[in-house]
C-alpha cells in the first residue's frame, strides 16, 4: 500500500500543530511521538486513514480541543475524526484531575472502536517505550517527570494492558506492550 496526498497534508498539519511542543521533560521535539505511532499503526497494517489519526491522536486534547476536532472532520473525514476523539482522553482545559481521567479512558477502550483501538495501542506502546528508555538511561529520577510518577503509571500501563487484552484485538501489539510494562515494572522494583 502507498499513501495518498492525504497522508502528506496530515503529516505537514501535524508538524504545524505541534511545532512547539516537547515531550514532557525533554527538549525531544513532540512531532518524533506522532511518527513513531504512525509507524507502529502503519507496520501493523492500519489503514491510511489509522495512520493519519496516528499523527493527529493528541491534536485536539494538546491543540485547540473541539475546534481543531472539527478542522481535522473537514481535512480528513469522519472515521479520522472519530479515531482522533477516541483516542482523546479530555477535550477540558484545564485538564481534569489524572486518575478520573484515566480511570475513565481504561474503561472507554471496552466499548471504544476496534480502528481506534489500533492507535490507543500503538500510543501506549510507544509512550511505554520511551519510559523505559528514559528509566534506564537516566534512573528512577525519569519518573519525577509525570505527575502520576511511578505508582500511578504503572497502574494505568497495568491496566491498559488487561483492557486491550480483554478486548481481543491486536495481540501482538497487546503482548509488546505487557512485556514492555512488565520490563518497567522490574526496572522500578530493581531501583
Amino acid at each position: 500500500m502507498t499513501y495518498s496526498p492525504r497522508f502528506d497534508e496530515a503529516l505537514v498539519y501535524a508538524s504545524g500543530l505541534h511545532r512547539e511542543q516537547t515531550r514532557k521533560g525533554s527538549g525531544i521535539p513532540y512531532v518524533n511521538h506522532l511518527l513513531g505511532v504512525a509507524a507502529i499503526v502503519g507496520e501493523a497494517g492500519g489503514s491510511e486513514d489509522q495512520v493519519i489519526a496516528a499523527l493527529l491522536h493528541d491534536a485536539v486534547e494538546d491543540q485547540g480541543g473541539l475546534e481543531t476536532l472539527e478542522e481535522i472532520r473537514k481535512r480528513f473525514g469522519e472515521a479520522v475524526a472519530d479515531m482522533v476523539m477516541s483516542c482523546t482522553d479530555t477535550v477540558e482545559t484545564p485538564k481534569p484531575a489524572w486518575r478520573p481521567r484515566k480511570e475513565a479512558y481504561v474503561a472507554h477502550v471496552a466499548t471504544a472502536d476496534e480502528d481506534a483501538l489500533l492507535v490507543s495501542i500503538a500510543d501506549k506502546l510507544y509512550n511505554a517505550r520511551t519510559i523505559l528508555f528514559g528509566l534506564r538511561s537516566d534512573g528512577v529520577s525519569f519518573w519525577d517527570r509525570f505527575s502520576a510518577k511511578r505508582d500511578g503509571s504503572l497502574w494505568y500501563y497495568r491496566a491498559l494492558v488487561s483492557a486491550f487484552r480483554a478486548r481481543g484485538c491486536q495481540p501482538l501489539l497487546v503482548d509488546e506492550l505487557d512485556r514492555t510494562v512488565t520490563a518497567l515494572e522490574a526496572d522500578g522494583d530493581a531501583a
